[in-house]
């Protein structure tokens, strides 16, 4: 497509005598990606600036940029001037891959938790129930026989559209996403028409210098969502504290879910009940729909669980699918890395949850509290270099709901580990529990195993989907689960030599 023809379309303005004519093949906002053919969008980071990197851009053989702060550049460079190229940017890729949200049923999942549940519970719903689904979040890119890993839990707005072309010409029909607070804040949703959005619940997180400045700047990311992308149904936490502010200024139809209000789909709470198997923490409940009852079982714990399922259910039946339908698929969904179960046999459970602030290590905690475990050994640590806020807190949910927490590494980049322990165990008051801290995570987690008994449940909290650990700047292969089933395989042959 001709740089002139694309800027048009995309109705970015800008006149050019001569260099309209450039051929674009490839949007790019990594300097280090860009050859020639490549529209270097210059994108002003919370620490890099694209703007610092155009020239690197242009001696790769870039010759189109888009700026919002002036480029020396060679005379042959042609440059578009814009007052905010994240905007330009997510209205270049739509117009480039063809505008494929407007071809795609999109469901928008937002909150400060479930997001990753309530949407896989969705996309599974509609797969196995003949819709053509397609899910991008925290778990990768999935649709029919597709898995790919995505750098952020909503990726940046040109691999978004190229995710959705892709979908398109494939002949998905309904998109799944998971929409951060960042995405929002850093315009990577621009102009995606939302068909449904959905609000799980809201807490303070992703409070730093480096994200949102306050809890009041984070809220109103997210409130933005239902107020300003113009869906045309909303579906909401109905028990949440923050569901009327959420709720406020939305245009289309809304209908809530609970356990403990009033609501359109309503979880009657003497219905819930725990279902405990070798591998699995569950639960069941009911919902009286039009005098009927209908059961749903989950493969998953506790009051936060059925929010997720109930977010899921309205969204599904919304889109036709039968009560009774729902209830027979959902029963046998599995989501990695959220309260991921494995029986490590001799009577001994991990759980692999992307818990990874004191809510929500709170949660699981008090979630596997529940179902009566002997002792519950607690393995987590904090990532480097942006946590700082909320490694105390951490600490003292963990020592006062375990019975052991092992201390450990949470991608520590370039922060040494033996700092972020030490942060941690300053939340640590004069009853808690025993802790030991082991640096290296794998180390942990063999230690973990060792001294498990029967009865005992080991939860490895934070890194939940990932399938790395970041250390110095590089990413480094690393699966929980596959370590775990390789160690309950050989439980006799493990390290030893830690002491508590």
């Amino acid at each position: 497509m001709k740089l002139g023809e694309l800027l048009s379309l995309s109705k970015i303005e800008a006149f050019f005598p001569l260099s309209g004519e450039t051929e674009i093949r490839s949007i790019i906002s990594d300097s280090r990606k860009c050859g020639e053919g490549s529209l270097f969008v210059c994108i002003s980071g919370s620490v890099f600036d694209g703007h610092n990197y155009a020239r690197s851009a242009y001696d790769r053989g870039c010759r189109a940029f888009v700026a919002e702060k002036n480029l020396i550049l060679p005379d042959d460079a042609a440059v578009v001037y814009t007052p905010n190229t994240r905007i330009a940017l997510a209205k270049l890729s739509s117009t480039f891959f063809g505008d494929p949200s407007s071809k795609l049923k999109i469901i928008g999942i937002t909150g400060t938790k479930g997001k990753t549940s309530t949407a896989e519970f969705i996309h599974a719903i509609l797969s196995k129930n003949g819709r053509s689904s397609a899910y991008i979040g925290s778990n990768g890119v999935e649709y029919g026989n597709i898995h790919k890993s995505t750098p952020n839990t909503t990726p940046e707005s040109y691999l978004l559209h190229q995710y959705m072309r892709d979908m398109v010409n494939d002949g998905v029909k309904y998109l799944v996403m998971e929409v951060s607070s960042q995405a929002i804040l850093q315009n990577r949703i621009h102009g995606i028409n939302f068909d449904t959005c959905v609000y799980t619940n809201l807490s303070p997180d992703h409070i730093s210098e480096h994200e949102h400045p306050s809890f009041d700047h984070y809220k109103n990311c997210k409130h933005s969502l239902f107020a300003e992308y113009g869906a045309n149904f909303a579906f909401y936490n109905a028990d949440d504290e923050y569901a009327d502010f959420m709720l406020d200024g939305f245009r289309g139809k809304k209908s809530g879910f609970s356990i403990h209000t009033p609501s359109e789909l309503h979880a009657l709470p003497d219905s819930i009940k725990l279902v405990r198997n070798a591998d699995s923490f569950g639960t069941s409940f009911v919902c009286t729909i039009r005098k009927t009852n209908y059961e749903f079982v989950l493969n998953m714990p506790d009051e936060f669980s059925i929010y997720n399922a109930l977010g899921a259910i309205a969204v599904c039946h919304h889109y036709g699918i039968r009560y009774s339908d729902i209830a027979d698929t959902i029963k046998d969904i599995k989501i990695c890395g959220r309260f991921q179960s494995l029986s490590l046999g001799g009577g001994v459970t991990a759980v692999i949850d992307y818990a990874h602030n004191c809510v929500s290590l709170a949660s699981a905690l008090l979630a596997l509290r529940k179902y009566r475990p002997t002792r519950i050994i607690c393995l987590f640590g904090s990532v480097g270099g942006r946590t700082q806020i909320r490694r105390k807190e951490m600490g003292r949910v963990a020592s006062e709901l375990s019975d052991l927490c092992i201390l450990t590494s949470d991608n520590p980049d370039n922060e040494p580990p033996e700092q972020i322990i030490d942060d941690i165990k300053s939340g640590f008051g004069e009853n808690a529990c025993p802790c030991v801290s082991i640096t290296d995570r794998r180390q942990a987690i063999e230690y973990a195993v060792k001294i498990a008994e029967p009865g005992d449940v080991i939860l490895l909290a934070g890194k939940g989907h990932e399938r790395y650990q970041l250390v110095g700047g590089r990413q480094e292969y690393f699966n929980e689960y596959e370590i775990l089933t390789e160690l309950s395989e050989n439980r006799d042959d493990l390290l030893t030599g830690y002491l508590l």
